[in-house]
């Protein structure tokens, strides 16, 4: 296990995806310190549960998290993938990483349509360390959440054992 791994707890990515699908806006925004360790505990996650996870890179395009050499076709630029997201009628997580301003105004236009997609299609798009003059253009249209655990833990007692 390298020492990267070792400082953050496996549950840890887990934790970070529920919170992700339970909040209240389609738009969320993630502060970490290690994004690529995040995003390979995501990878992790997509894998095993089996669910459609995504990552937008600018070098990349949009691919799936769950199989490594999955591309979503025409999605390279970030307009195409945000079109792509907001058509998508499937479940589905979106995590943008390496956003770089000034963003296009349509580009902006459909961040905020996805903030207010309708909750009958479960669809978050992720922020990952977005630049805080985008989090502040978003303002309350998106969720801000951090990869930190703000709340205590709560012990749960399960096989007569306390987990945490």
């Amino acid at each position: 296990m390298t020492s990267v791994m070792a400082s953050t707890s496996p549950q840890a990515g887990a934790d970070i995806f529920e919170r992700i699908l339970a909040a209240s806006s389609g738009l969320v925004v993630l502060d970490c310190k290690d994004a690529h360790v995040l995003i390979e505990q995501f990878r992790a996650i997509a894998r095993h549960t089996g669910q459609a996870v995504y990552l937008w890179q600018p070098d990349t395009g949009l691919g799936s998290l769950r199989d490594a050499h999955a591309r979503v076709p025409d999605c390279q630029r970030l307009g195409n993938a945000l079109r792509y997201m907001q058509q998508s009628m499937h479940f589905g997580v979106y995590f943008l990483l390496g956003l770089e301003l000034p963003l296009s105004a349509m580009d902006a236009t459909l961040l905020r349509q996805l903030a207010r997609a309708p909750k009958e299609h479960l669809r978050r798009v992720v922020l990952i360390d977005a630049p805080a003059p985008l989090t502040e253009h978003l303002g309350e249209l998106a969720v801000r959440m951090s990869s930190e655990d703000s709340q205590p833990r709560r012990l749960r007692l399960r096989d007569g054992r306390w987990l945490v």
